[in-house]
């Protein structure tokens, strides 16, 4: 069986070229010079969802006390504590 001839993978300049090239091309051409990686996405927060609450500096120090111990954030013990008071108050 004939080998297929595939196009080098060229120098992009812009994320649109490396589209344009691989819109028209299968990684599965070029599995012989790929290699796995591994990566971690962090997407920002939703902005209709991100608050900025400024706290006293002594409640932000028994917030991270208290979080400490119970190991986990002060994010989440302040989202735990705030849910709890919302749906009693609802």
């Amino acid at each position: 069986m004939a080998k297929k001839v595939r196009d080098p993978i060229p120098e992009f300049d812009t994320l649109e070229e490396i589209a344009d090239f691989w819109d028209t091309h299968s990684t599965a051409d070029y599995d012989d010079v790929t290699h796995e990686v591994e990566f971690e996405i962090q997407l920002p927060p939703h902005p209709k969802h991100k608050r900025t609450i400024l706290l006293l500096p002594e409640l932000s120090d028994k917030l991270e006390v208290s979080a400490r111990k119970q190991g986990v954030s002060v994010e989440t013990l302040v989202n735990a504590w705030l849910t709890e008071k919302v749906f009693e108050h609802a």
